[in-house]
């Protein structure tokens, strides 16, 4: 009987044993494998929101990058909005000297007709120099003492070369002889400047056209001559002074 006892007591321990590992299987392993899958969702979650904060900081960083290039843009596109802003301004100054010099030059010559060759002088330079010498510069200053007194009046400047060497040239040498002694009136004699009038005419018009070395001489020159037009000034003064008493004695007779 105890051995048929114990042999129950086994065979019930089978069945149990069965049965506790047929739970598992059917409900515990289940369960498990799901908690498995979760946490590999939550580990690939997590890495995506790791990459993602990595994202965010990376456009974070680049946004700011294109702000400051965007800001260093705008700041160069007023710089250079200031410096057109600046060259129109000194292209109106520009402008408006321009304006006053040509106004200058037209009251200077106003009624040109009225204004004579008073007095004129030419002055010669070396061969391809614009370098005043101390004859011409005598001859300037015995020029120059003939215009005190003058009220209206205004100086011709006229560079000349000989035809030796390139056209262009020789024009812009006959502009250095010019301004050699326009810069020697103006700086050293006080001359107005506004009163002067300069031009460079190269190898044009030349004064001897000899091929010789004489007359090449007598070409490299600059003609100054002085244009007044007080006379005629004087002139219409006495006009309007005649026309005066004329009234006058008209009147009387009037009277």
């Amino acid at each position: 009987m105890h051995r048929s006892l114990v042999v129950l007591l086994a065979a019930g321990m089978l069945i149990t044993g069965c049965a506790t590992k047929k739970y598992v299987r059917n409900n515990v392993t289940p369960v498990q494998a799901k908690l498995d899958q979760v946490a590999d969702q939550s580990n690939k979650q997590g890495e995506q929101l790791q990459q993602t904060q990595k994202d965010v900081q990376k456009n974070t960083t680049d946004i700011a990058a294109t702000d400051e290039k965007a800001t260093g843009a705008d700041r160069r596109a007023q710089d250079a909005a200031n410096r057109a802003q600046q060259a129109d301004q000194k292209a109106t100054q520009d402008a408006q000297q321009i304006a006053s010099v040509r106004d200058a030059f037209g009251n200077a010559i106003t009624n040109l007709d009225n204004y004579k060759v008073v007095q004129s002088a030419t002055v010669l330079f070396p061969f391809d120099s614009a370098q005043l010498k101390k004859d011409e510069k005598s001859q300037l200053d015995q020029l120059i003492s003939q215009t005190n007194g003058l009220k209206r009046y205004f100086i011709a400047v006229e560079g000349y070369t000989d035809k030796t060497g390139d056209t262009q040239y020789n024009v812009e040498l006959s502009k250095r002889r010019a301004e050699a002694v326009v810069q020697y009136l103006a700086g050293q004699k006080d001359v107005d400047f506004n009163k002067i009038h300069t031009i460079g005419l190269g190898n044009v018009k030349p004064v001897d056209e000899g091929k010789n070395k004489d007359s090449r001489a007598k070409n490299r020159r600059v003609e100054i001559k002085i244009y007044s037009a007080d006379d005629a000034l004087r002139g219409l003064e006495g006009q309007g002074n005649q026309g005066q008493g004329a009234n006058g004695q008209a009147n009387r007779g009037g009277n």
